[in-house]
C-alpha cells in the first residue's frame, strides 16, 4: 500500500492515478473539510479529466483519511513555499509531514518526497529527522512534473526523475511510478533529482523574463514587440516566448528563488530574471494608467481585470499576476479594481464579479490578465470597450498591448 500525504494540486492527482492503475492507495490530508469532500465523491478543484480519474480511483478502492497509515511506502506532496526575505526554501510542511510519517512507519519503510525542494534540502532538513529516530528508513526524491490544466495527460506521459541513496530502492519506487507513467523514468541520486527540477523551472523563468524585458524595451522606444518576436522566431535556433503580465503558479514563480537564496553570489542571471518577472504586475498597473490617460478615462472604478487565475482554463490562483497587481495597488493605498474570472466561484477578492455581462456593464476599460476560453468565445462582447490585452488573445481592432 502507498500512503499519499497531502491531497492538493499534486498529491490528489498522483493518488488517483496510482489507484486507477492497480496500486492500493490511501490518501491522507490534515484538512478535515477536504477529506470530507473527497469521501463524499467530489473533487476539490477543477481539472480536465480529473473527475473521470477520480471515478476510476474510487472504483479501484482508494480511501481518504486524516490519519497516517502503517505501510512500507509514503509519497509526500505538500507545499514548499519560500521565505520572501532570504529566498530560501521553507521546508516546514515537508518536515512536519515526515515527522508524522516517522511516528507510524515500520522499519525499512520508504519515504518519497514529491514536493519541489532546493538542492540539499533533504540532507539539511529531512535526513536529520530520521537520524533522530534511529529508524532504518529509505529516502527518495521524485519531483512532480505536471502543470494545472493538463495534469492528467502529463502524469501519464511526462518523463520522471527518481533520486535515491540506494539504486535498488530507486528501482523499487520507479516500478511504482511505472504502473502509470508512460514516459522515461530516470534513476539518479537525491541531490541531482533536487537540482534538475529547480533547474527546469529556472530555465523557463529566465526565458519568460527575457520576453518581458523585451516588451518593456520595445514599449519605451515605440517598437512592436510582437512583430519583432515573430521575425526573430523565424530563425531556426531562436524561440522567444510571449511576454505576459507576470508569472504565477507554485513552480516558475517560486522554485528559481531557491537557487537565489542558496547561491546568492552565483545567481546573477537568475536573480535578475526573477526580479523582472516579479515587477511585471506593477508594470501592467503603469500601462493601465497610461491607457487611461490616452483615452481620457478618469475613474478607476470603471476599469476591470478579466482573470484571477495564474493561467487560462484552470481555477488555480496561487501567486497569480492579478493578485500581485491588486496587492501593488493596496501598497499604493488605492482601491482595488473590479475583477471577474469564470473559473473562480468563491469570493477571493474585493469587487469580484461572478457574471461576465454584469462585469462588462460596470466597466469601460477591460484589462485581459488571463486568456480563458470563455473570453475567446465571447470576444465580441468587448466591442466598444477600451482593452489592454496582456495575453495576446484579443482580435478586436484598436487593442492596447503590453
Amino acid at each position: 500500500m502507498v500512503n499519499v500525504i497531502g491531497l492538493g494540486y499534486i498529491g490528489l492527482p498522483t493518488a488517483l492515478m496510482l489507484a486507477s492503475h492497480g496500486v492500493e492507495v490511501v490518501g491522507t490530508d490534515y484538512n478535515e473539510a477536504l477529506v470530507k469532500t473527497l469521501r463524499a465523491g467530489k473533487t476539490t478543484f477543477q481539472e480536465k479529466g480529473l473527475d473521470e480519474l477520480f471515478a476510476s480511483a474510487l472504483a479501484s478502492g482508494i480511501t481518504f483519511t486524516g490519519e497516517y497509515q502503517v505501510t512500507d511506502t509514503y509519497i509526500v506532496s505538500v507545499p514548499t513555499p519560500y521565505d520572501p526575505f532570504s529566498k530560501k526554501v521553507d521546508a516546514k510542511f515537508v518536515c512536519a509531514a515526515v515527522q508524522d510519517v516517522l511516528k507510524v512507519c515500520p522499519e525499512g519503510a520508504c519515504v518519497v518526497i514529491e514536493s519541489t525542494i532546493s538542492p540539499g534540502t533533504i540532507d539539511r532538513f529531512v535526513r536529520p529527522l530520521i537520524e533522530k529516530t534511529h529508524k532504518t528508513v529509505s529516502l527518495v526524491h521524485a519531483p512532480e512534473r505536471i502543470i494545472p490544466g493538463n495534469m492528467v495527460y502529463e502524469l501519464l506521459h511526462n518523463n520522471r526523475t527518481i533520486g535515491a541513496d540506494d539504486p535498488a530502492v530507486g528501482e523499487k519506487i520507479k516500478a511504482i511510478y511505472a504502473s502509470f507513467c508512460q514516459g522515461q523514468i530516470v534513476v539518479t541520486n537525491i541531490r541531482t533529482a533536487e537540482m534538475t527540477k529547480v533547474v527546469e523551472n529556472t530555465f523557463r523563468a529566465v526565458n519568460i523574463a527575457f520576453a518581458n524585458e523585451l516588451a518593456q524595451i520595445c514599449r519605451h522606444d515605440g517598437m512592436d514587440v510582437q512583430e519583432i518576436i515573430r521575425i526573430c522566431n523565424m530563425h531556426p535556433r531562436v524561440h522567444i516566448l510571449q511576454p505576459g503580465p507576470g508569472v504565477g503558479g507554485h513552480c516558475i514563480s517560486v522554485d528559481p528563488w531557491f537557487l537565489v537564496g542558496d547561491y546568492p553570489s552565483l545567481t546573477a542571471v537568475t536573480g535578475a530574471a526573477m526580479r523582472v518577472n516579479a515587477a511585471m504586475p506593477e508594470y501592467v498597473l503603469g500601462r493601465i494608467r497610461d491607457v487611461m490617460d490616452e483615452v481620457g478615462i478618469t475613474d478607476p472604478a470603471r476599469v476591470g481585470l478579466y482573470g484571477l487565475t495564474y493561467k487560462e482554463n484552470v481555477d488555480d490562483c496561487r501567486e497569480s499576476p492579478t493578485l500581485q497587481l491588486l496587492e501593488c495597488q493596496k501598497r499604493h493605498l488605492a482601491a482595488p479594481l473590479k475583477v471577474y474570472d469564470p473559473m473562480v466561484a468563491r469570493d477571493l477578492v474585493e469587487n469580484q464579479y461572478h457574471d461576465l455581462d454584469a462585469f462588462l456593464r460596470d466597466v469601460d476599460f477591460v484589462v485581459i490578465m488571463v486568456g480563458h476560453n470563455e473570453l475567446k468565445e465571447n470576444m465580441e462582447k468587448l466591442a466598444g470597450k477600451t482593452v489592454l490585452d496582456t495575453r495576446m488573445v484579443c482580435t478586436l481592432p484598436g487593442v492596447y498591448r503590453l
